[in-house]
């Protein structure tokens, strides 16, 4: 705050104290050139919330990479993929361990893919 009192110039004349915005959208402090200014079409803009698309549901394969019994989760490596997929004890339908071949579905959860419906194969 010091250091802000000291630096202060009082009196400053508006133009000093102006801030301008250029044609990529970046602050300036001089004026954009007018042969530079874009027109945009508001019905090309897009304000609102993206339409949601639902993936397709295709069942997977894969390998039980890491499953912590204690704590109830896992992750499981995609066959085709080799993704990562995060996996809870809740979308069990029998008991997984580390390096069991498995099938699943995906649903999309707030930190990326959740493996659902899990079952072991032979």
């Amino acid at each position: 705050m010091e250091e802000r009192k000291a630096n202060a110039k009082k009196g400053k004349s508006l133009d000093d104290m102006m801030a301008y915005i250029d044609e990529n959208g970046n602050i300036s402090a001089t004026p954009p050139d007018p042969k530079k200014r874009k027109v945009f079409n508001v019905e090309d803009m897009n304000t609102g919330v993206p339409v949601y698309t639902e993936e397709p549901v295709t069942e997977r394969q894969g390998v039980v990479s890491f499953f912590n019994d204690a704590k109830g989760y896992g992750f499981i490596k995609d066959l085709k993929t080799q993704e990562s997929i995060f996996v809870h004890t809740n979308q069990l339908t029998e008991m997984i361990r580390e390096n069991d071949k498995v099938t699943f579905l995906t649903e999309r959860g707030p930190k990326g893919l959740n493996a659902v419906d899990v079952k072991k194969t032979s």
